[in-house]
């Protein structure tokens, strides 16, 4: 039986605001190349919208921003539209929100932290220096601090003709898909988390629940909900001589 890759078998969407952008998708980082017409239809035209707290020192750059009640932009936080924030959110100093990015209720885009064309479901957490580019976070996720959702591999230099960059596949089971993709990140099912300073390299798949250790780099695929991903190393002390 193949795996079963569709929005569904990641995230509980059954009460999430904005479920539509994945709605009737087989595969569940197909909703990727949905983000920036969702937004547009939803929120275009309508400027700033904001019901939150935006603190003095925050920018809140071109493109139409809603933020939702309850929500804190704090000093030195950068907000470039379209971008959709929930209630509840924080927007800790020195996140970076390039656009086209729907936060839902709850969920933190932390110091120093990157985002990107992605789509963190309510209570997911990216809190302290991440990169988050073409991405989507389940409910309840956390990034340690310093993970990296890298969303363009290293082989993908636009051809010399066409000026394209090649697509992301996947095998998984056996099968190869083309993502139609040129930048994706990594997608994290519901309540899965990742160590400090781990690398989830394009094309990551995690199921629900599964941890991925500190330090760890992680390449493409799909690894199954439950799982625990082990990084090993042998470490040895030896006595300092002077």
């Amino acid at each position: 039986m193949s795996t079963d890759l569709s929005p569904q078998a990641f995230f509980d969407l059954s009460d999430f605001a904005h479920a539509d952008v994945f709605g009737g998708l087989a595969y569940v980082w197909q909703a990727l190349s949905r983000i920036e017409r969702y937004l547009a239809d939803l929120i275009g035209g309508r400027g700033l919208d904001i019901a939150g707290e935006v603190q003095p020192g925050a920018f809140l750059g071109p493109g139409d921003i809603v933020i939702g009640p309850g929500t804190v932009v704090e000093p030195g936080a950068y907000i470039a539209g379209p971008t959709l924030i929930g209630a509840g959110c924080e927007i800790r100093h020195g996140a970076y929100v390039r656009g086209n990015v729907i936060a839902g209720d709850g969920s933190v885009i932390g110091h120093a932290s990157e985002v990107k064309n992605s789509i963190l479901l309510p209570g997911a957490h990216a809190p302290h220096f991440a990169y988050v580019g073409d991405s989507i976070l389940g409910r309840r996720t956390n990034l340690g601090a310093g993970t990296k959702l890298s969303n363009l591999a290293i082989v993908s230099a636009k051809d010399p003709v066409t000026g394209k960059r090649p697509t992301i596949q996947l095998t998984i089971d056996g099968e190869t898909f083309d993502t139609g993709l040129t930048k994706m990140g990594a997608i994290l099912g519901d309540d899965a988390q990742t160590g400090c300073n781990s690398v989830l390299n394009p094309g990551v798949l995690l199921g629900p629940r599964t941890l991925v250790y500190a330090n760890t780099s992680l390449p493409k695929g799909y690894y199954p909900g439950d799982s625990i991903v082990k990084l090993r190393q042998t470490l040895q002390t030896l006595k300092r001589r002077v």
